[in-house]
This record gives structure tokens, sequence and C-alpha cells, in this order.
């Protein structure tokens, strides 16, 4: 379940980048778990699809007009990926529960996860900062999904 609850604090980040992990790791077979949620994302259009939405979202996040990740939608969408994503990788039997672990982190990253992302921009502008933030979530949603 602990990966459950890490990929939700990634959702909580970027709320696309558990979907492109899955996807990749659905792609390669590393996912340790087959059940409804892995194989959906094993499907070529629905892989490509979450590839495509994470680039798009952390292309979006370096513009001026970039809204908060706390703002309704943006919420609506992290606790959304991130209970897929905490479901995807629970065990068998028990994903009701990797769901509410995911949702329930992708919340709470949210709210740290933006304090923090303000704090930065403090010392460096909004796109360098992205993409730092970019480079340590990816990295943590690729590591999560494919850990054995």
């Amino acid at each position: 379940m602990l990966r459950s609850i890490l990929m939700g604090l990634v959702a909580g980040q970027r709320s696309m980048a558990p979907l492109a992990a899955l996807a990749g790791a659905a792609r390669l077979g590393t996912l340790l778990h087959d059940n409804p949620e892995t194989r959906l994302m094993g499907r070529p259009l629905v892989a490509a699809g979450g590839v495509a939405m994470a680039a798009a979202e952390m292309a979006g996040d370096k513009m001026k007009t970039a809204p908060d990740r706390t703002v309704f939608l943006g919420l609506v969408a992290r606790t959304v990926t991130g209970g897929f994503a905490g479901a995807a990788l629970a065990p068998p039997r028990r994903q009701f529960e990797g769901a509410a672990l995911g949702v329930g982190a992708a919340i709470a990253s949210s709210y740290c996860g933006l304090a923090t992302r303000k704090r930065a921009m403090q010392h460096a502008n909004q796109t360098t900062s992205g993409f730092i933030e970019d480079a340590l979530v990816l990295s943590a949603a690729f590591a999560i999904a494919n850990a054995r």
C-alpha cells in the first residue's frame, strides 16, 4: 500500500504524471499486479493519452497564467488520478483501500507542494522551479510504478 500513497503524493504535484508512469510501466510489463486499472493503462491509445496529458500539463505549468494546483478543478484532477493510480498499485482485492490512500495523499500533497513551489519561486523563476519539480516528480513516479 506504500506505493499507492507515494503515487498519490506524486499526483498532488502533477496530476497526470501518475498516468504517464503507469502507462510506461504497463507497456513494459513491470507493474506488480494484473488488475483492470493496469490492463487499461497498457492499451496503446490510453497509454499515449496519459503521456500526452502529462506533457501538456508540464508545459502549461510553466505559463504565467497557470492556476494554482489547489483550485477546484486542479484538486479534482489530482484526486481522480491519485485514486486511480492508488488502485492500480494496490494488491489484489485491496483496490478500494489503495484508491482511498492515493486520494488522501494527493490532496495533502497538493497543498504542501503549492507552498513549497511558492517558496522556491522566491529564489528561482516559475520556469526554472517548474522544471526542477518536473524532474523530481517524474523520477519519483517512474520509480514508484516500476518498483519491484
